[in-house]
């Protein structure tokens, strides 16, 4: 390089430090001078159609790869457009990193009425990032990404959002770009010998213990498992944490926590180990009421607010989920064989009372539910949006590994999510990858469908075609509520997926659905399945 390296270009260097290998987002008129930094960075750059897809493709490929999602949006619009899925990844704690442009320093808050002007742009991301920065001087960015991608990796994740001022784009900074480097990350929290200790003890001498999940546990599968035989405890898992315990296991309740029977038993427990969950109402899918935990309370979890919310506990472990299982791990003796049978035969009439408590429909879709298990591959991803048929896999579709249930029906909640982030999430790897969503929720973002047929994806995109927002319409029926602006017109999907260039087929029928998905999985382009809603 001939001359000094640019505020762009050392940003597309420092991204590559960091392990960053593709970047989301759509160039404007402000950001000419950052994509000149990206020839040469061997940086991977996707296009979505619009910036609330490139936030969601972000997400879906943070929670499939544990990596982080980065995004590149434009000042103002790029930012706002976006908003909808930086709220969902800060809800659901997605280790998010969004680069914006600003206007030039010296128009900021000066109301001039430049293009994409806003009064306090800054303002804007800030209730839902964990930290908001605008670069002042080209100098700074080194250390404003170092200390991002700490706060990313070493306390509980979610959106960051720097913007970064036109004019300090093509800014020339010191040194050569093989002079900047990434920080070393930080070693994880463990928890102190002392908390450990009791603990042990507690759970231990526990009669009835119980295990529950949270969806900041994902690298913890084979501890939580091995600690479930130690302790003979049935493992429940909220939504955000399906799949991290094989739910083949004897011992793996899965995602129930919303049933009475379940209730029960997690009532009833002695001790209660809760690792890295919220103890929320869309961990028990919005099931308000929260647990009266009868026995003693253990939590753990990173951040020290969480500790206490939803549940204040008997003993509150501030430290890293994984560090904290494997010390509780090594403590412990190993456990009793004929414990073990006794709980997993407890734990399979509990699972089998759950179905009693099915809300109406579910039957019915109960065969699509089994068909689709059929049809994923083992270490296969589901992705899912809000729509009817999603919240029986929550429950009914058993996964075997974490990272393999990217859903948005837990937190935020928002529409829309499922087909961007199952784009997101195959782009992070070579797992196979379906995506489940309603014909309401495609509609709100229909034009990603382009990118995954830019980008050759093999992606089955379920389509739950009830004709408006079923689940809404059912609300409304049992409220006793005159049904209004839930009935849709929906357009011919199969004719519309290839006329973007994709494919598809109409099923009505739970045994046409295998075969469909693994065509669809054999060819080069993604598919809409439209299923004809029972």
């Amino acid at each position: 390089m001939s001359s000094a390296p640019t505020c762009a270009q050392v940003l597309m260097r420092l991204l590559r430090e960091y392990q960053v290998e593709k970047v989301f987002g759509i160039p404007g008129v402000h950001t000419i001078e950052l994509y000149r930094g990206l020839p040469g960075s061997d940086l991977q750059h996707v296009t979505p159609r619009h910036e609330q897809g490139a936030a969601f493709m972000a997400d879906g490929y943070a929670r499939a790869s544990g990596k982080v999602g980065v995004c590149f949006l434009i000042t103002g619009p790029g930012l706002t457009n976006a908003a909808t899925a930086m709220a969902q990844a800060y809800s659901d704690s997605i280790p998010m990193l969004v680069i914006s442009a600003v206007n030039r320093r010296e128009d900021l808050g000066m109301g001039r009425g430049r293009l994409h002007e806003l009064p306090r742009q800054s303002d804007v991301s800030r209730g839902y990032c964990l930290w908001q920065h605008t670069l002042t001087q080209a100098e700074q960015l080194p250390e404003v990404i170092n200390r991002a991608f700490q706060l990313l990796s070493s306390s509980r994740p979610g959106p960051v959002h720097i913007e970064i001022p036109i004019d300090l784009f093509p800014a020339p900074m010191p040194g050569a770009i093989d002079d900047y480097r990434a920080a070393p990350a930080p070693a994880l929290p463990a928890a102190g010998i002392t908390a450990v200790d009791t603990a042990v003890e507690w759970l231990q001498n526990a009669k009835r213990p119980v295990i529950l999940l949270g969806g900041g546990a994902q690298a913890c599968g084979a501890d939580a498992t091995a600690l479930a035989e130690k302790l003979a405890a049935p493992v429940f898992e909220s939504l955000a944490a399906k799949g991290i315990v094989d739910e083949r296991h004897p011992l793996c309740g899965g995602a129930n926590l919303s049933f009475d029977v379940v209730r029960e038993r997690v009532e009833n427990a002695d001790v209660v180990l809760a690792v890295a969950t919220e103890l929320a109402e869309t961990d028990r899918n919005l099931v308000r009421e929260n647990y009266a935990f009868k026995g003693k309370l253990i939590r753990v979890d990173i951040d020290p607010g969480q500790l206490v919310c939803n549940g204040n506990p008997d003993l509150a472990i501030c430290a890293d989920a994984g560090e904290t299982l494997a010390q509780l791990n090594r403590a412990l003796p190993e456990g009793d064989s004929e414990r073990q049978n006794a709980v997993a035969e407890e734990l399979a009439a509990i699972l089998k009372a759950c179905r009693k408590e099915w809300w109406p429909g579910s039957e019915e879709r109960f065969a699509w539910v089994q068909a689709l298990r059929d049809a994923l591959p083992e270490d296969g991803i589901l992705v899912t949006d809000s729509t009817q048929l999603a919240y029986n896999t929550n429950h009914a579709l058993p996964l075997y590994q974490a990272r393999s249930h990217v859903t948005c029906t837990t937190g935020y909640g928002t529409l829309g999510f499922a087909l961007p982030a199952a784009i997101g999430a195959r782009l992070s790897t070579e797992r196979d990858v379906v995506a489940l969503i309603g014909d309401g929720g495609l509609m709100f973002t229909l034009g990603e469908l382009a990118v995954a047929v830019e980008q050759k994806l093999p992606l089955p995109i379920l389509v739950w075609n009830n004709s408006g927002y079923g689940e809404i319409r059912d609300f409304m029926d049992d409220a006793e509520v005159p049904q209004e602006g839930v009935n849709l017109r929906t357009p011919d999907f199969v004719a519309l997926a290839k006329s973007f260039g994709a494919e598809g087929c109409l099923i009505d029928q739970p045994e046409q659905l295998g075969p469909a998905i693994a065509e669809a999985l054999r060819r080069n382009t993604p598919t809409f399945i439209e299923i004809t809603a029972p």
